[in-house]
């Protein structure tokens, strides 16, 4: 079985609540990308603007060396919208196999657009879509429809 997972995906597509999950399901311990971002980070995202490569840079290495850290199993999400980005993850933590939660851009509207207490507004949704590039034919990994159960992802990543 995979040790090291990255649930992957845009904002309001089920990462955490996918990641907890499967993390139950692995016995293995869980961590959400959203509390690796500094707080410079949370504040640009929370006035509408999105983040840069520079600025994703070292959240990106705190998310790489936590998943090093728990080399032995563990899940964690994190948008890895670009393949630049799953490259640093897998430079620190070479091995990982990503679950790409992908689906319709306007149920991720929906879903931002209704969720309390988060800094990520649905105003960077599309730029969240723009940024995405999908999984490579060379890197490991399954895809899975968001609109699905949880327990049906799960089932789905663990096959």
């Amino acid at each position: 079985m995979t040790s090291l997972v990255v649930v992957m995906g845009v904002t309001g597509s089920g990462k955490t609540t996918v990641g907890v999950a499967l993390a139950e399901r692995m016995g293995v311990p869980f961590a959400d990308a959203d509390d690796f971002h500094s707080p410079e980070n949370v504040a640009k995202m929370r006035s509408g603007v999105p983040l840069t490569d520079a600025d994703r840079r070292p959240w990106l290495l705190a998310i790489g060396n936590w998943l090093a850290e728990h080399g032995s199993g563990a899940v964690v999400t994190c948008s890895a919208l670009k393949r630049g980005y799953r490259d640093t993850l897998r430079e620190a933590a070479p091995g990982i196999t990503f679950l790409h939660l992908h689906g319709d851009k306007a149920t991720v509207h929906e879903r931002v657009g209704s969720r309390k207490g988060h800094f990520m507004p649905e105003s960077l949704v599309d730029s969240q879509y723009a940024d995405l590039e999908p999984l490579g034919d060379d890197e490991k990994g399954v895809v899975v429809d968001f609109a699905l159960p949880v327990d049906v992802i799960v089932d789905r990543f663990l096959e």
